[in-house]
């Protein structure tokens, strides 16, 4: 899923926005997150450093936003006839995500944000923290740690394991 977001959003804006754009917007967005940053890094010939560091501040420049005003925004979208049924999917999809990964507090926190896989990651781990009330000064450390791990784990796998095969 990632690749292929990664590619529309390539063959959209490739000859009209810089590559490290691309891969910066990329990695903000929700679902495919750095995930789909580094996919994009890779096509686009971007190196290494250069695509940890892009992903890695495009997927957590949204996570204090996401930590500060995702409850307040849930708040105001609940009481909207059109959106308080997404709204109670999302928070309740959240909080069953949320049950294993809460069991070690800060640590399950950092291994839901730093194993790369679809449902995990900057965005959803903000949103665990924020639904479940856990201090900003504990969760956005843990969250940031957890980006950091997971573009690793990504880079090295996209640069040096899978990357003659992209």
């Amino acid at each position: 899923m990632a690749d292929s977001i990664a590619d529309a959003i390539i063959s959209a804006f490739g000859d009209k926005l810089p590559g490290e754009l691309i891969v910066f917007i990329i990695s903000m967005l929700p679902v495919v997150e750095l995930r789909g940053g580094i996919i994009a890094a890779k096509l686009l010939d971007i190196s290494f450093i250069k695509a940890f560091v892009i992903c890695f501040m495009g997927n957590f420049l949204p996570v204090p936003f996401i930590l500060i005003f995702i409850k307040k925004i849930f708040d105001f979208l609940r009481d909207k006839k059109r959106f308080s049924g997404i709204i109670k999917k999302l928070e309740d999809k959240t909080y069953m995500r949320s049950e294993k990964a809460l069991r070690w507090k800060g640590w399950g926190l950092l291994l839901f944000v730093a194993v790369p896989v679809p449902g995990t990651g900057g965005w959803t781990g903000s949103l665990i923290a924020a639904l479940l009330e856990m201090k900003m000064k504990v969760s956005l450390p843990v969250i940031a740690l957890g980006i950091f791990i997971a573009d690793f784990i990504m880079c090295v796998l996209f640069y040096f394991i899978l990357g003659s095969v992209i």
